[in-house]
């Protein structure tokens, strides 16, 4: 079963990174990430270049332009998608064996030893055990730079939990885990566009409280949190998701336990439509991109920016919840820190 935090390297050399757990029968939901390129790049496998597309509309234009097939639209979730057929996958790169792999080597290089470095403590401090973590991003693939950060996996809902504590721990305890510093959060608010709906400060302040993003050894890092395969208990149709358009809102964060994971969930009410359509029994605010990870608590009064979504069960049930990530300009912020 591929996850969050799976690769996929296709038939044509694409490298794609999987989104979610839900998917349909014979493609993976995924986002392109890393293309051959011609021109100078210091991302090498083998003999070819790479070069990295993070953004949405650029991994689209890409595709649509040179292999359309990898959009395809789901009758799901009402959208085309970008996602891999089952017969164009090469090669799957899974997080936990690529890290055993760099665990036994004694050829890394330094950015591979910081992260089974990282690993280890992680892994002895939350004591959980050395399955229930892995390497993603560039590292899993081998198209990492010198300057690459260090992405983690973490499975299942108690060792997610033991390791953010961990980190906390580290944090304070001071050492090689740090908060980011301002070099890198400055980085990530031009990077993320967030000039649009908060001041620099404001932004700053969240991001440098979410302990799953700091520095190991002066390296940026990023673990993403995810529900075990046993824990999920949402397949392929069991709902049906229909965008509706782009809306604004203002809510009182009532749930924010799910907030650690890939995908994030925060349960609101109170909630008022600003822009957008009306609706009612809107009770959700999700993503499928880590940044919207701890990103607002329980209590908080936020406001978010996102495409609204009816949502249908198979039982008959209906509600709507604001989905972020798709667009550039979409946020989610404690009204208060904006």
């Amino acid at each position: 079963m591929v996850l969050e935090g799976h690769y996929l390297e296709t038939v044509e050399g694409l490298f794609f990174a999987v989104k979610g757990s839900v998917h349909p029968p014979n493609r993976t939901i995924a986002c392109l990430r890393y293309v051959p390129w011609r021109g100078a790049s210091e991302r090498q496998k083998g003999n070819t270049g790479y070069r990295r597309l993070y953004d949405w509309v650029d991994q689209e234009r890409f595709l649509e332009e040179s292999y359309p097939h990898y959009l395809a639209p789901d009758p799901v979730f009402h959208r085309i998608l970008q996602s891999v057929p089952r017969e164009s996958v090469h090669r799957i790169y899974s997080p936990h064996e690529r890290l055993e792999e760099l665990r036994a080597s004694a050829r890394n290089d330094a950015l591979q030893e910081d992260a089974v470095a990282f690993a280890s403590i992680l892994q002895e401090e939350a004591g959980i055990e050395w399955r229930s973590l892995g390497i993603s991003g560039s590292l899993l693939i081998g198209l990492h730079t010198p300057r690459s950060d260090l992405d983690l996996v973490v499975y299942g809902s108690e060792n997610s939990r033991a390791v953010h504590r961990t980190l906390l721990a580290l944090r304070a305890a001071g050492g090689p885990v740090e908060a980011l510093g301002e070099r890198e959060l400055a980085a990530l608010y031009q990077e993320r566009g967030a000039s649009a709906f908060a001041t620099p400060e404001a932004y700053a302040l969240r991001e440098r409280a979410k302990a799953m993003q700091g520095c190991f050894r002066g390296r940026p890092y990023f673990i993403r949190f995810l529900k075990a395969p046993e824990e999920l208990d949402e397949r392929y149709g069991d709902r049906i998701y229909t965008p509706l358009g782009q809306a604004t809102i203002e809510a009182t964060v009532v749930d924010a336990r799910e907030s650690l994971f890939t995908p994030c969930c925060y349960r609101v009410n109170r909630v008022r439509v600003l822009e957008g359509p009306a609706v009612e029994a809107l009770t959700e605010i999700v993503s499928y991109r880590g940044r919207f990870c701890e990103q607002a608590r329980e209590g908080e009064r936020v406001r978010a920016a996102g495409t609204l979504e009816r949502v249908e069960s198979t039982r008959g049930k209906v509600w709507h919840r604001l989905l972020l990530g798709n667009h550039g300009g979409d946020f989610l912020l404690p009204e208060d820190e904006r």
